[in-house]
């Protein structure tokens, strides 16, 4: 399947065949803030989720997601989570019911407009679970030092975010996830992957950077960023077999990948 870009036409600009880095940050601020307001269905990569733990979200929440897997079915009851770009929520409050009480769900999202859509069901969605076990706090997920302690939580998990980050902050991004996460924890990431390297004409348009694709991880090198970072028993669980979109004859497509900070304990 291929999605036409629309024209840039703003003020953003990009020079030398790609985006600046600050031109990608306001882009993706900017585009996800619209996003928090109004659904955008072409943010969204098909994906299905536990239908029973979907039931109990609110609408608004549901139409708002803008991810590409489902991180949550890889987590157990008890343990202690941080969702890295937590956006509206979704995939917290679905942790929320897979960890139960004895657990604690953490959402980090630097959009004020995102959080705000989170914390506005915090109350009714701890009146439904029958208790509170969900935070949202706000920071950059390539600065989670002030936020959260070393060796902290079981398990970081993503859902179509990490390629939102500048490219110059992506290898601190995996080394934080690393740092946050006990010895026999993991990182469990959904995010979208090409099969070979984004063209400049990719690069340089601002829509296809806040659009998931311009920051996609080539398929090769993926598992590479997180054995850079110290993990070991790197996994691929999930991989689309059909690309979600192609531009400029790049294939892009849904990848969830599984790592271990040293000894493979689930």
């Amino acid at each position: 399947m291929t999605k036409k870009s629309k024209k840039n036409t703003g003020d953003r600009c990009c020079c030398a065949g790609s985006c600046g880095s600050q031109d990608v940050e306001s882009e993706v601020l900017r585009r996800y803030e619209a996003g928090a307001r109004q659904a955008e269905a072409g943010l969204c990569c098909p994906t299905s989720y536990h239908p029973k733990l979907l039931a109990m979200l609110p609408k608004e929440i549901i139409e708002k997601d803008y991810g590409c897997g489902d991180p949550s079915r890889y987590v157990e009851a008890g343990e202690r989570v941080v969702d890295i770009g937590s956006g509206g929520g979704k995939i917290c409050y679905l942790l929320a019911q897979k960890v139960g009480p004895d657990g604690r769900v953490i959402g980090v999202d630097f959009n004020d407009e995102m959080l705000a859509l989170a914390r506005k069901y915090q109350s009714e969605m701890a009146e439904k679970l029958g208790y509170a076990n969900v935070q949202f706090i706000k920071g950059k997920i390539q600065e989670l030092g002030p936020l959260i302690s070393d060796e902290s939580v079981d398990v970081v998990v993503s859902n179509c975010v990490l390629n939102l980050v500048r490219p110059e902050d992506k290898r601190q991004l995996f080394s934080e996830i690393f740092r946050v996460i006990r010895p026999g924890g993991r990182a469990v990431i959904s995010d979208i992957t090409c099969d070979k390297d984004p063209t400049p004409k990719i690069l340089a348009d601002p829509e296809l950077w806040s659009g998931c694709i311009a920051g996609a991880f080539r398929d090769d090198l993926f598992p590479k960023m997180f054995e850079g970072a110290g993990f070991s028993h790197v996994e691929i669980l999930t991989r689309l077999d059909d690309p979600w979109q192609v531009h400029d004859g790049v294939e892009f497509r849904s990848t969830t990948i599984r790592a271990f900070k040293g000894e493979k304990t689930a």
